[in-house]
Formats: C-alpha cells, sequence, structure tokens
C-alpha cells in the first residue's frame, strides 16, 4: 500500500524497485491512463527505511516483489495485463479470513481487502462494505499526500513459500474522515506469506496484521469543525485524495 503521484512525463530512466514497470506492452491498460510515477514515495521510502538489502539478496527481491504486485494491483485495470502473480490460482488471505482471487482484489482493491472487518456494525473505525476502489484509495491518498511507504524487514524463507515481516509507513499530514491531519509518523507492521510457482508468480498472498495500528492512530487528529451556519444538507466532509500507490 504505497502512494503515488499520477504525472503526465514517464521516468524514461526506469523504476529502481519496479523493474519492468516502464517496459509494459503498449495495449496495457492503465487506470489512470499511463504507468504511474513513484519519484515521491521512492523518497519517503529511502529516508525512512530501516533495512538497506543488499542488490540481489532474497530480501530485495521479496520487497521488490511485493512492490511491483502492488503497482499492478493500484493501477492496471485487467488481470490478463498483471505479470506478477498466477491468475488461475491467485488469492489474498487476509488474517485468515476467506481468500479473495485476482478478479475479486482487483474489484474492492487492496485498501479494501486489507481493513476488511468482521466487527459489530458499530464498532467499525472503516466501512470497506460502504467504500469502492476509488474511494478507498481517495481516503488514503488524502492521509497520507507523500505516500505510504513499505519495506521488507526480514525474511524467514526461500521459494516457493516464502516468509516475512514487513512494515508499513507515512505521516499522517492531511485529513482521514473528517480528522485534522496530526503531521506525525504513522507505522504498523505485520507478517506476509507469499507463494509462488515455478516462474516465480505469486499463487497465495497472506497478510497478518492488527489495523488498528493503523486506523487507530488516524483517528487521534482532532475533528474537523464545520462553519456554524454550514447547510444542514451540505456533504459530509470530504476525504480526500488518494495516497497509496507507489512500490512494488
Amino acid at each position: 500500500m504505497e502512494s503515488l503521484k499520477i504525472e503526465e512525463t514517464i521516468n524514461k530512466a526506469g523504476e529502481k524497485y519496479r523493474s519492468f514497470l516502464h517496459e509494459e506492452a503498449e495495449n496495457t491498460h492503465w487506470r489512470h491512463g499511463g504507468p504511474p510515477i513513484y519519484d515521491a514515495v521512492n523518497q519517503l521510502f529511502e529516508q525512512g527505511r530501516t533495512k538497506v538489502w543488499e542488490k540481489g539478496s532474497l530480501e530485495e527481491t521479496v520487497q521488490n516483489a511485493i512492490k511491483s504486485w502492488e503497482m499492478e494491483l493500484s493501477h492496471k485495470t485487467r488481470i490478463q495485463d498483471f505479470r506478477t502473480i498466477n491468475p488461475d490460482k491467485f488469492k489474498l488471505i487476509v488474517n485468515g479470513r476467506e481468500g479473495l482471487t485476482a478478479e475479486e482484489t482487483l474489484k474492492v482493491g487492496s485498501y479494501n481487502a486489507l481493513l476488511k472487518s468482521t466487527l459489530p456494525e458499530e464498532y467499525k473505525y472503516y466501512k470497506a462494505e460502504e467504500e469502492t476502489f476509488e474511494s478507498s484509495h481517495d481516503v488514503f491518498r488524502s492521509a497520507f499526500p507523500r505516500g505510504f511507504a513499505w519495506e521488507v524487514i526480514s525474511v524467514y524463507s526461500g521459494p516457493p513459500v516464502i516468509s516475512y515481516k514487513f512494515r508499513h509507513w507515512g505521516y499522517f499530514e492531511g485529513p482521514y474522515k473528517g480528522h485534522a491531519p496530526t503531521g506525525e509518523l504513522v507505522d504498523f507492521y505485520g507478517m506476509g506469506i507469499l507463494k509462488v510457482d515455478e516462474s516465480l508468480k505469486a499463487e497465495d498472498v497472506e497478510i497478518y496484521y492488527d489495523p488498528a495500528d493503523l486506523i487507530s492512530k488516524l483517528l487521534k487528529g482532532p475533528l474537523i469543525s464545520e462553519p456554524e451556519n454550514a447547510d444542514v444538507d451540505a456533504s459530509p466532509v470530504s476525504t480526500g485524495g488518494c495516497p497509496f500507490k507507489k512500490e512494488k
């Protein structure tokens, strides 16, 4: 889940953490009309990461593979254009819930897949079932205008079943669902299990983490007050734009 800025120009020098980003077929269907630009979130990543992995190491390979998958999920609109997964076998499993197929994951988007909750309605801090792909990305792009960076902390086993620990972070510098930004660093940790086929394409992605580690820090911001003469029929406070897509 990393954020990014879409720009009209393409970085012809290539992408450091997503090796095939600018080697795509001309008929690839991009959500925003063209490949994403990751300059801002790459800078956040390089300034805030806690590990610098040796080039070609298993840790770097896994880190870049996950960044590439996230890039495709966030910015491509057709599964047939994905190069990181085995579409016939792919499942995304979050906190042990029933897995989502590739098409199901693409439809709801990464934020909604990762933040879906079985809590009673009155206790839900994020209602994934009420968000679309687009609105969910708008919410977090608003909260993290510089992006939401991601890194591998440790890798415990290699292919075909790769287990790893990760960290996700950003700076809460924009509004989140009516809560004012605090400017604070927001980060959380989790575990992942990635099953790949003989071509190193993902078949299963399992993610385990506590969503409250993320949302609780976004709810710390004070509620944004509405003007006293606000029309009672006015729209709710805008959730802003989306910041998630910027890495593999």
